[in-house]
């Protein structure tokens, strides 16, 4: 099965990793905690010659002044964050979450896997694309 798609950008790196994750998956299952299945992407992620940096903090900012720290699972290849998660189903909570990770890293392309579902779930996230301006007299 391949996970590359040419409407998506970076297809060929994110569908490394989505392959990368199902391998995970078919060998551990579900069940596990979070730290366990990042353990075992580091790993595979190694074995399949991808670069990455784990559990990276990325600053957060409000109006130019930083407020705080978020850590980041994994950046792939400096090109893709990567959140994981160990839940029964996905919420919409995790999507947000990582689309603000998405937009705090600078990184316009993310992924977010869950680990915890009998099947295997993941999601190509985007930096969404913000009106800056907003006209209320139409």
């Amino acid at each position: 099965m391949s996970f590359i798609n040419p409407q998506y950008p970076k297809s060929e790196l994110t569908g490394k990793i989505i392959g990368c994750a199902m391998e995970v998956h078919s060998v551990l299952g579900n069940g596990f905690q979070e730290v366990i299945y990042q353990r075992a992407l580091a790993k595979e992620m190694t074995l399949q010659g991808l670069s990455f940096l784990r559990e990276h903090e990325i600053p957060i900012f409000y109006k130019g002044e930083q407020i705080g720290t978020r850590r980041v699972d994994f950046f792939v290849e400096g090109k893709v964050m990567l959140e994981i998660k160990a839940v029964i189903q996905q919420e919409d909570a995790h999507l947000a979450q990582a689309i603000n990770y998405l937009e705090a890293s600078g990184l316009d392309i993310g992924l977010l896997i869950n680990f915890g579902n009998p099947s295997l779930q993941f999601k190509r996230v985007m930096k969404p694309k913000r009106k800056s301006n907003y006209d209320f007299n139409d």
